[in-house]
């Protein structure tokens, strides 16, 4: 659990307080297509610099409902090094929100026009790899996407001081999922 002064300390700009209960969608075919056209300006924007960029979280599920928010990773050689990639973002019109060195150097940017998370880690982070290993568990396996999509519906129904608690009140279940996720992935290494 993150707590209030970790939040105020991590943000660039000035955390706000939510205050309200979390906005749930169904799933939206035209996420896809927001997230290639994010992808297709951070890689104009980074060129090179662009190590990986995937589509993450619940957006990225077919089938999932989801907060209308666009997660996308990008993998630098050292997001820790901001000179080499947040001025080329900040001239694109996005905004870095969200800076924590000390959790796996991780930085957050909101788009200029689209509703978006965009996860900045340096390549070989291995929180990239639980995400997406999270993304396609999700995508694959039915029980545990309704498992996750009942969790944040009856999670989502309460009012959250800020969006990050609602995000800490699912980590158990997440857990879980990437735990089951974890042992597929390790029996099939094996086989």
């Amino acid at each position: 659990m993150v707590t209030e002064e970790e939040m105020k300390a991590a943000h660039v700009v000035p955390l706000r307080p939510h205050n309200a209960p979390i906005e749930l969608c169904e799933y939206r075919a035209e996420w896809a297509a927001l997230f290639i056209r994010e992808a297709a300006r951070v890689r104009a924007t980074l060129g090179a610099r662009v190590l990986m960029l995937e589509h993450a979280g619940s957006t990225s599920v077919p089938g999932l409902a989801a907060k209308p928010i666009i997660d996308m990773i990008l993998a630098v050689a050292d997001s820790a090094d901001e000179s080499a990639y947040v001025p080329a973002m900040e001239s694109a019109g996005y905004v870095l929100h969200i800076r924590e060195p000390d959790w796996h150097q991780h930085r957050l940017f909101k788009g200029p026009d689209t509703n978006i998370n965009l996860h900045v880690y340096s390549f070989g982070c291995p929180e990239i790899d639980t995400m997406l290993m999270f993304r396609d568990w999700l995508r694959s396996n039915d029980a545990d996407r309704k498992l996750y999509e009942r969790t944040k519906r009856e999670l989502a129904k309460q009012t959250w001081k800020h969006v990050q608690n609602y995000a800490d009140a699912k980590t158990s279940v997440i857990t879980a999922i990437v735990a089951r996720a974890r042992a597929a992935r390790a029996s099939r290494l094996s086989s």
